[in-house]
């Protein structure tokens, strides 16, 4: 497996839209804001007033108590006491704002995965043909954590640091306008400063994020195929990319914290030559007699209290643009244009009274399409037209050449040729994975154009068994409940004596209750695929696509099989994928496809006695 290479990320094309979709999902909780706010007023008002009590306690107590014999402390002990009891409340307005920002992040962030999983449920197929699992992946978990970092910690101290910004320049005003113009110009240098090395660590992070979610994608994909690894040896290789694009990452997050790690530091050792400058010019304001002590004295701690912040939220930007950056690739995703469905369609159940069907509301065995315009009933027969139809996944690229098939109700197609003559193309179409351009050619069903069907009722109508088998974690009966969410046990039961899944279920320790995890690893590849068969075989279709749907069952299985197979498609519409012949000689209809083209059809005996490509396929040339 070649290394994936690791391209910078583009900047975000609209970052002030990202911050107000952001914005948008906090706006959900407007009745908590006013409390959080309130809150971090109270806990940086607490700081400010500590801060300004300062200046009476060394005018007023301190300095007149120097050199006193008998000094009287009631005065300067009271306001001790009123100091701690400020401060106390401050303590317990910035626990009640941290409770209050941990629900609102903890429920923000459930609603954002909720808005992502609901939108990747409904992407097209082929946006996971172009995405790898672990980047998928990567934002429901690095993107997700970047924001909880940001809603739990950043914001709440952004708002406490400006809100504490303000109130402190106001303060400084009031007590020295002077020093704080000597204030405001260091500030200025060191914002400057800030501003041009958090615009290279923005790049920085995406960049980083992006790395990330490639790494994941790598690992995912090595893990899943684990078992090809060793019996090919490739483990050191697996290594030798592994570490290419962990150095990719190392060096993405060596750059993206380089830029971070520098910015704290720097900005703290300005605030210590700030705090320097504003010291002398105190000194000689007090040694001209033009200020007291006590002002002087505030002034530096309200000096320290304002560079603090102000250094604090250049960090923070560090916070906000890694999350900003995550934001981006989930809102990427949640604005991706879901899977179309213009069809209006829909099965139903029903009865025939006489001649006419009619819709029923409960489950009665017969499917008809209704059409919603004149509410008219025609009911499922399984007909299935390809009609001139040339496709392709990409543009240039036609998979599909001018492909005609009839399939009547009740009979079974069967697509033969070699790897990547466009057998599963066809397939992908049927489902609708993909769609066909109508210029093109067109695909009806019981005469209904495709795409005049609605997608969940025409996948409602279809069964598949896929040649790659998907278990999902719990019990065997809920693996094959799949395919029916209201099959009563009876239904399973039966659906696996069909696909003589049964014997061996039985033979577990649990049964049907046995439960199922890492996509059935302690199942042998046959019984996997067994009970994907009894999963089709519970949903009870009328047209069944089997994909190489016995490609992982021993000959002695097959044989045991066969029967079941055949008394499940009886009376369905019937489309085999099969590289194994002997699983399609009883088909009504065979096509051969070659480089996307039929260039053969007929039954069995007749292809062979045309002594073409099938005749040689049989044959193993």
């Amino acid at each position: 497996m070649p290394p994936v290479k690791v391209k910078g990320h583009a900047k975000p094309k609209n970052t002030k839209k990202v911050i107000l979709r952001l914005l948008e999902y906090m706006g959900k909780y407007k009745a908590l804001w006013p409390f959080v706010f309130l809150c971090v007023v109270i806990s940086s008002g607490a700081g400010i007033l500590g801060s300004y009590m300062i200046k009476p306690a060394l005018n007023e107590y301190i300095i007149p108590l120097i050199g006193n014999e008998n000094p009287d402390f009631t005065g300067f002990i009271k306001m001790l006491i009123v100091i701690a009891g400020v401060f106390l409340v401050g303590a317990f307005s910035t626990w009640i704002n941290s409770r209050i920002m941990l629900y609102i992040s903890s429920n923000l962030l459930c609603k954002i995965r909720t808005d992502l999983f609901h939108k990747i449920e409904t992407l097209p197929v082929k946006y996971y043909d172009a995405h790898p699992h672990g980047e998928i992946m990567s934002r429901f978990t690095n993107d997700t954590d970047t924001l909880r970092d940001m809603f739990s910690q950043t914001v709440p101290q952004l708002m406490s640091q400006g809100i504490t910004i303000l109130g402190v320049f106001v303060m400084m005003i009031v007590l020295s306008p002077l020093l704080t113009a000597v204030v405001v110009v260091t500030i200025t240098l060191m914002l400057l400063l800030a501003a041009k090395i958090g615009k290279k660590s923005a790049d920085a992070f995406r960049e980083n994020q992006k790395s990330i979610g490639t790494l994941n994608g790598y690992i995912e994909e090595l893990i899943e195929g684990q078992k090809v690894v060793k019996v090919f040896n490739h483990e050191e290789q697996a290594i030798q990319d592994f570490e290419n694009l962990n150095q990719m990452v190392q060096k993405a997050g060596t750059r993206a914290n380089s830029y971070a790690n520098v910015l704290g530091p720097m900005m703290g050792n300005l605030s210590h030559i700030q705090y320097a400058l504003v010291a002398i010019c105190g000194a000689f304001l007090v040694i001209s007699g033009r200020i007291d002590l006590g002002t002087i004295a505030a002034f530096l701690q309200y000096t320290r209290s304002f560079s603090q912040p102000v250094s604090m939220i250049s960090q923070l930007f560090n916070s906000i643009l890694n999350a900003l950056a995550g934001a981006e690739r989930i809102f990427e995703a949640i604005d991706q244009i879901p899977e179309i469905d213009e069809g209006r369609i829909s099965l139903v159940n029903a009865y025939k009274t006489g001649d006419k069907l009619v819709q029923s509301f409960a489950t009665t065995g017969t499917w008809a399409w209704k059409n919603p315009v004149d509410n008219s009933l025609k009911e499922l027969r399984g007909e299935v037209v390809f009609d001139h139809v040339t496709f392709g996944y990409k543009e240039n690229k036609t998979i599909l050449h001018d492909i005609n098939i009839h399939a009547k109700p009740g009979q079974k197609i069967a697509l033969v040729g070699t790897t990547g003559s466009g057998k599963t193309t066809v397939i992908n179409l049927l489902t609708r994975f993909y769609d066909v351009n109508p210029q093109n050619g067109f695909i009806t069903y019981d005469g209904h154009k495709l795409n005049e069907i609605q997608k969940n009722d025409l996948r409602h109508s279809l069964g598949m068994v896929l040649q790659d088998t998907h278990l999902f974690t719990g019990t065997i009966e809920d693996n094959i409940r799949y395919g029916n969410p209201e099959a009563s046990f009876y239904q399973i039961e039966q659906a696996a004596k069909l696909a003589n899944a049964d014997y061996f279920i039985q033979h577990l320790e649990n049964g049907y209750k046995t439960m199922i995890t890492g996509d059935g690893a302690s199942l042998s590849q046959g019984q996997r695929q067994l009970l994907a068969i009894a999963r089709a075989a519970v949903a009870n279709p009328p047209v069944l696509i089997l994909d190489e749907a016995t490609s992982s069952i021993d000959t002695r299985t097959e044989k045991l099989i066969q029967d079941g197979m055949d008394k499940l498609m009886k009376g369905r519409t019937v489309f085999v994928i099969a590289h194994r012949l002997s699983t399609i000689r009883n088909a009504d209809e065979i096509l051969v496809l070659d480089h996307g083209r039929i260039i053969e059809r007929g039954n069995h005996e007749s292809l062979l006695a045309q002594n073409g490509f099938y005749h040689r396929l049989c044959a193993g040339k």
